[in-house]
């Protein structure tokens, strides 16, 4: 993967299932014909969005090789392959045909809440061992410890041209743009929060991986394309056209709201696996009312 394929809008692909609970891969097809033909410009195959928590060892790689089958040459495929265990996280890399992919997004440790110094040892083993670049992921919000943009600077650093960039979803805008303003040449800041990506990219971020573009991938796209281009007055549009599904999205944790979304437009079914759950029925009429009022819009 050459630096810039990570710019514009990524999807982070959920991962269908069937009534009875096993991986839908025709609706998995119908998913990543969507968000391409919707004019995303990569996909992201097996993070926090995609359940890859909840799927075995054997779908994992299944789901992996349908999604390069189905995406061919048309956009870059990322892998989400992260863990709490670095020595683990090496090993179990070898599980997967690399074939094919651009590069490994590595998400912090989970629960096991490592220092900063922790944090960066831990990336600076997996970084050496893998064969793939590598993009860090900073969601404190789900894995209890907030990497500091001085962290995130030192591995930029100590890595020129193997990691790519961050996908940063602390919230917190004053840390991006200080990872901006001081990363080197070749590594980008994307943003991991649909709601903010307008800002983020006016700051200097270089996109954004995302969870509405599942459902919405044209709608989200713009945002992010109007963005990067400095147009604005289009953005602000189209941010603000989306903004109450984006809200929708995450009303009852992620991925439900998008799989609710991807449901009532005829891709998927509503499945989750538990402990996940599907959104409550009040947040599923809100999610309706939205998208008949985006396609009023």
């Amino acid at each position: 993967m050459v630096v810039g394929e990570i710019q514009g809008t990524g999807v982070a692909l959920v991962t269908p299932f069937t009534q009875s609970g096993d991986v839908d891969f025709s609706a998995l097809e119908r998913l990543v014909n969507h968000v391409i033909d919707g004019g995303v410009n990569y996909l992201v195959a097996l993070g926090t969005t995609g359940e890859s928590v909840t799927l075995t060892k054997s779908e994992k790689i299944a789901v992996l090789e349908k999604i390069k089958e189905v995406t061919g040459s048309r956009v870059p495929v990322i892998l989400g392959h992260g863990g709490s265990n670095t020595r683990v996280l090496i090993e179990t890399l070898n599980d997967y045909d690399l074939e094919g992919i651009s590069a490994v997004l590595s998400v912090t440790p989970a629960y096991n809440k490592p220092t900063q110094t922790g944090l960066y040892e831990h990336y600076k083993t997996f970084v050496e061992a893998s064969p793939l670049p590598v993009i860090l992921y900073n969601v404190p919000g789900r894995t209890g410890v907030n990497m500091l943009p001085e962290t995130t600077l030192k591995i930029a650093n100590s890595f020129p041209g193997k990691v790519l960039g961050i996908k940063e979803a602390s919230g917190d805008l004053a840390q991006m743009m200080e990872i901006i303003n001081n990363a080197p040449e070749g590594f980008d800041v994307i943003s991991g929060d649909d709601g903010i990506t307008l800002p983020l990219i006016a700051s200097g971020g270089k996109g954004l991986i995302s969870v509405i573009a599942n459902a919405f991938p044209h709608e989200m796209s713009s945002v992010v394309n109007f963005s990067l281009e400095d147009r604005y007055t289009e953005a602000r549009k189209a941010h603000y056209e989306l903004l109450n599904l984006i809200g929708l999205t995450f009303a009852n944790g992620n991925p439900g709201g998008v799989k609710a979304m991807l449901n009532k437009i005829g891709i998927i079914e509503n499945v989750l696996r538990l402990p996940l759950v599907p959104v409550v029925k009040e947040t599923e009429n809100r999610i309706l009312e939205a998208i008949d009022d985006l396609a009023n819009s």
